[in-house]
């Protein structure tokens, strides 16, 4: 399928945000959309990718980049860095949720290159106490980002698909805003407990099993939902790691890759059509 696809901006708060989109050639105005939402790198080769995919399926495809405030990424967060950091974390998996394994590991580096990673992943890991603040924000983005997709169409149907952090936004977007016709969550972790009651659009979930900082709390939201009447139909994928989804990761994993993929298109076409 032929795709029309490159960058938009959009404003948030008074502030522009870069977002790659793709949406197939010829598509009529007004038609299902998606909001991609990336990990912690930011949009990348990888998400663009993702974009293309759900495009060629046949939505108009957007990814916020969040990582670019006012338009521009801070030095530290440029493409290099990230690719850099990603790589540093694809050898060092521990450096995800062990601060000091991470710090172990960075010490072995060469100086320059351990102080430009360090100075990246500083900025790629909020502190606990910064955390909900800049969920919230970011947050506020993609609730701009389905404003920008429904732009002159407002009864356009609009999903948000979410990738790790992203998936767990995709989650926090869904009790944001009312508007959201539904939700994909890929591996991200469950939304805080003072938020499910805002949740109405019906929603799916891909996990990793194991994945002990995520997957166990994954019953709990399902009962919460359930006892609200809200759909959440959820999968765990048995021998997947974190981040199966992401074919540019030592985590990937083809066959939970494809199931959860035909079981997000199923969900979206029922959702939004």
């Amino acid at each position: 399928m032929k795709l029309d696809n490159g960058w938009v901006t959009f404003a948030s708060a008074g502030q522009a945000f870069p977002g790659y989109f793709a949406r197939p050639v010829g598509a009529t105005a007004g038609g299902p959309a998606v909001v991609i939402i990336h990990e912690a790198f930011g949009v990348d080769g990888y998400i663009e990718d993702v974009v293309n995919r759900f495009a060629t399926a046949g939505y108009e495809t957007l990814a916020p980049d969040l990582l670019s405030p006012g338009g521009a990424r801070p030095e530290e967060l440029t493409r290099p860095r990230i690719e850099a950091a990603s790589a540093f974390l694809n050898v060092n998996p521990a450096g995800w949720s062990n601060p000091a394994a991470r710090q172990e590991a960075l010490a072995r580096l060469p100086e320059k290159e351990r102080a430009s990673i360090a100075a990246t992943l500083g900025k790629l890991f909020t502190p606990d106490d910064q955390r909900a603040a800049r969920l919230a924000r970011y947050t506020e983005v993609l609730a701009a980002a389905v404003a920008h997709l429904r732009g002159s169409a407002p009864d356009r149907k609009v999903a948000a698909v979410g990738f790790c952090m992203g998936g767990a936004l995709s989650g926090l977007l869904a009790a944001a805003e009312p508007t959201l016709n539904a939700a994909v969550i890929f591996y991200g972790t469950v939304p805080p407990a003072e938020k499910l009651s805002a949740i109405k659009c019906p929603l799916l979930g891909h996990y990793a099993e194991p994945d002990p900082r995520i997957t166990p709390h994954v019953p709990g939201f399902a009962e919460a939902m359930k006892a609200q009447g809200t759909p959440f139909e959820f999968h765990v994928y048995p021998g997947a790691r974190h981040a199966f989804f992401n074919d540019t990761a030592g985590a990937f994993n083809l066959d939970a890759s494809r199931a959860a993929f035909a079981r997000t298109l199923s969900f979206l076409l029922q959702q939004l059509t």
